[in-house]
């Protein structure tokens, strides 16, 4: 179990805080159950209330500073997803989200700036649902790495680049 004042990440909620765990006194929740009182940290949306032994929504811890440096540090070698069927572009992006793994947030960033690479190269301009996946994906992904590094999400990108030696898009 998480403890209170805990930062994790819970499914498609990004990065939350921990403001409390415990039985709930509303009419919708089963009374023998524990519940995790969570507050969205980069995002508006009031409180979420989750089931502690839910395992239908993932809910992991938020990656430790170490660890931030060494996903950064690695960036370069992590491939992207094979899309090998524009149907099926939405559902193996899904899937990716679900699970909540920083890396696969590299994954989806990474095919997502390949395809406006190739999609601008050809006139073309780039779909709403790959920039709605790229936000999404980013604002995760950076949402995390800011908690563990201690820094300002909005410094995430260029602290990435920085690294990487990469030039900011």
């Amino acid at each position: 179990m998480f403890e209170a004042g805990t930062y994790i990440v819970c499914g498609q909620h990004g990065v939350c805080r921990v403001e409390g765990v415990g039985k709930l006194q509303l009419t919708e929740a089963s009374g023998d159950k524990d519940y995790y009182t969570l507050s969205k940290v980069y995002s508006r949306g009031g409180v979420l209330y989750v089931p502690a032994d839910s395992e239908k929504i993932v809910m992991r811890p938020v990656i430790s500073k170490e660890e931030a440096e060494d996903l950064i540090g690695h960036m370069g070698e992590i491939d992207m997803l094979q899309i090998d069927n524009e149907k099926r572009k939405e559902k193996i992006f899904k899937q990716a989200f679900r699970t909540c793994d920083s890396r696969e947030w590299v994954k989806i960033i990474k095919t997502l700036h390949e395809r406006k690479r190739i999609r601008l190269a050809k006139g073309k301009k780039v779909t709403s649902s790959d920039e709605r996946y790229m936000r999404t994906a980013a604002d995760n992904l950076f949402g995390e790495l800011a908690i563990s590094l201690g820094i300002d999400k909005n410094d995430v990108e260029q602290y990435i680049m920085d690294r990487i030696g990469g030039v900011r898009q």
